[in-house]
């Protein structure tokens, strides 16, 4: 029975449960009699709440009303609305409403609303002082005691007929703010007020001015007078006095300023009077100030003075300005329409003045260290005036020019720039140096005592030679250099290896190797290399020629290799030849018959264009193929023969000639074997050689 009423109980405590439920539909502000207010006017808020319920029950509703996320009302209601009431709006009520309405666990926000009380309350303001000192300071106090902050505070100050002076001061964190104005020269009567202003929304609010505070002002002394004496009007060498004057309420910091421009002339302190004198000059006319200072107080008085000139500036003359050493200079100084002055020469220095004669004139005999400015000083009554300065050159003459070649020696490669230098060690400058390359003019330089040119256009053919001459502003003119010839190094090309024999040689037998190049100034260096591991030099000779010949007097077996020769000369550039291959093998007995005498005798005969006749022996068993080249013929044309060369890739020069390579080598012991050797009559092969001509540098003449 009990578990049955439990089971009732329960049923109905769920019924009666699922009968309470509710939602809120709406959250909403409402204000009255409207969002925008005037200050000082009523003004409620009602915050409601709208919402669905599942049956007719009761709800306890919980309030807060938020200003500025800040809460300034809360209510508990069983009713669905509260309302807050502000019976005097103020416009610190202004600001961004939002209300919250929790029940039964459920809770639910209104959106924000805007209130804006339009308006603010006037603002107080006070002065310390009601009458003051110019000079003084007055602090004022302008507050907004029902306005909350951030606030902006601008005083005014008033004076009359003319616009208010306008000060603006930001407070961040109190309503009120204070200023300190300070009292100038004029304020008699002055007036004060302030308003406040804030920032709603983006806009500027402000209140109603505040009350007027009047302030009367008192001068603490009067402004002050300035006099000249005799006159303001006096001439060059007239005393003028100025005295400065005024009348003070008290005596204390008080101080009296003579300026002209913004030069101080005098002053005095504690004083009520100012004097100074001086002698007047033309410098002296202008416009000259008075000035009396208290405190932060001030007055001025100004007056004008007009000093006539007694005597006008000398003027210095010279007859000439430019002239040469050892000649008279006369210098001359006067006024015009004025003759009684006592005139001094002058003449200017870096270190100071250098008085050179108290007279009218100066007559002196010159010489290069008088080269500078001179004036005259003329002096009536105590004033002393100057002339512009005039500027004397003197000139001593040039020296003969050295011509001369950057790094010393007279010659220059072809293809390189050549540099120049004309220099002149005496003379005065400034200096017109003139270079020529024949009769040609190149460059024109300024300068004080040498100049440089640079010749970039060098050809081999150029037989003009160089000068420069300078000359300054001295009178006797203009001196020449001696002409200076340059050589022309024409670098080395093309150098070229041949030997007799060619190829292969016996054991114990001499072998030439000439060494030639194409073109090239003299002297060239040869040297002559044979290549094993490393190049190693095995003959060198400097010759004033073109080609040069290497008489290797015995060959032996490891003289076997490749031979390659270089060639230089002043141009520093080295020319590498081809090489050439020689073997020396073991000597056979040969059935050569007479070679070496025929060859002798026919080279006698052909001394105009000698042959060598080499021996070819009929016997190709005994020959293998030696070619045996006569000594005496090797003795007497090793200098002038073409001898057997390895081949090249196109001509081959030699001096100015050419030889074909195709035409006159001789033949290697390989190439003389064949169907020839068969014959046991013998055969002479000729080998023709030619004279090569040298190649000299060439000098610029």
């Amino acid at each position: 029975m009990y578990l049955a009423l439990l089971v009732i109980f329960l049923q109905c405590s769920q019924l009666y449960t699922q009968d309470k439920v509710f939602t809120f539909n709406t959250v909403e502000i409402k204000v009255q009699p409207s969002a925008k207010v005037r200050n000082g006017a009523p003004l409620s808020i009602t915050c409601q709440a709208d919402i669905s319920k599942s049956a007719d029950f009761q709800l306890e509703y919980n309030f807060t009303l938020f200003k500025d996320r800040r809460a300034v009302f809360t209510a508990v209601s069983a009713r669905g609305a509260a309302r807050y009431e502000i019976p005097v709006a103020k416009s610190s009520d202004t600001g961004d409403y939002e209300c919250t309405v929790r029940a039964d666990r459920k809770t639910r926000s209104s959106d924000p609303v805007h209130v804006w009380v339009t308006g603010m309350t006037k603002p107080i303001l006070t002065a310390d002082k009601r009458d003051v000192l110019e000079g003084e300071v007055v602090k004022l106090r302008c507050e907004l005691p029902e306005e909350e902050p951030p606030l902006r505070f601008c005083f005014r100050k008033i004076k009359t007929n003319s616009k208010p002076k306008e000060v603006c001061v930001r407070e961040p964190y109190r309503n009120f703010s204070v200023l300190e104005f300070s009292v100038e020269e004029g304020d008699h009567i002055l007036q004060f007020d302030c308003f406040g202003r804030r920032d709603v929304n983006q806009e500027w609010e402000d209140s109603v001015n505040s009350n007027r505070t009047l302030v009367t002002v008192r001068e603490p002394f009067i402004k002050p007078t300035l006099t000249t004496m005799p006159s303001s009007n006096v001439t060059e060498g007239d005393q003028i006095q100025f005295q400065c004057s005024t009348a003070v309420v008290q005596m204390q910091d008080m101080e009296i300023i003579l300026q002209k421009n913004r030069t101080i002339l005098n002053s005095v302190q504690d004083k009520r009077v100012l004097k100074y004198s001086t002698v007047a000059t033309l410098e002296d006319s202008g416009e000259y100030l008075c000035k009396v200072e208290q405190g932060r107080a001030s007055k001025t008085t100004k007056v004008n003075v007009v000093v006539s000139e007694l005597f006008p500036k000398p003027t210095l003359v010279a007859p000439v300005t430019k002239l040469d050493e050892n000649k008279e200079l006369t210098l001359t100084c006067s006024i015009n329409g004025f003759r009684r002055a006592n005139f001094s020469i002058i003449r200017k220095s870096p270190t100071g003045d250098i008085p050179l004669r108290s007279s009218r004139s100066l007559t002196m005999r010159v010489d290069v260290n008088d080269t500078g400015s001179y004036t005259c000083r003329a002096e009536v009554k105590g004033i002393v005036k100057e002339s512009k300065p005039v500027r004397i050159d003197v000139y001593a003459p040039v020296s003969k020019p050295a011509l001369s070649v950057a790094g010393g020696l007279p010659e220059v490669v072809l293809g390189k720039p050549l540099q120049l230098f004309c220099h002149s060690v005496l003379g005065t400058p400034p200096k017109t140096f003139t270079f020529y390359k024949g009769n040609d003019v190149k460059k024109v330089v300024i300068n004080d005592t040498y100049a440089t040119f640079l010749d970039e256009n060098i050809r081999l053919n150029d037989k003009r030679g160089y000068k420069c001459d300078v000359r300054n502003n001295h009178s006797s003119g203009m001196r020449t250099s001696d002409v200076l010839n340059v050589t022309v190094i024409v670098p080395v090309r093309d150098a070229s290896l041949g030997s007799i024999p060619y190829g292969e040689v016996e054991d114990g037998s001499e072998t030439a190797f000439l060494c030639s190049v194409k073109e090239g100034s003299w002297p060239i260096l040869f040297k002559f290399f044979k290549k094993t591991d490393h190049e190693v030099l095995v003959y060198e000779k400097s010759e004033h020629a073109d080609r040069v010949m290497w008489h290797k007097k015995t060959m032996k077996r490891q003289d076997t290799g490749t031979y390659f020769c270089m060639a230089s000369n002043r141009a520093n550039v080295d020319v590498r030849s081809r090489p050439i291959t020689i073997s020396v093998r073991l000597a056979f007995v040969s059935g050569a018959k007479g070679c070496v005498g025929e060859a002798s005798e026919m080279t006698k005969h052909n001394s105009k264009n000698p042959r060598v006749y080499l021996e070819m022996p009929g016997d190709p068993s005994e020959a293998a193929g030696v070619l045996k080249l006569s000594n005496s013929g090797l003795a007497a044309n090793l200098t002038s023969e073409k001898l057997t060369r390895e081949p090249n890739d196109g001509d081959y020069y030699s001096g100015s000639g050419y030889i074909e390579d195709s035409e006159n080598h001789m033949k290697s012991a390989d190439e003389s074997k064949g169907p020839d050797l068969e014959s046991a009559e013998v055969e002479y092969t000729e080998v023709e050689v030619s004279t090569l001509d040298p190649h000299r540098g060439q000098a610029l003449k």
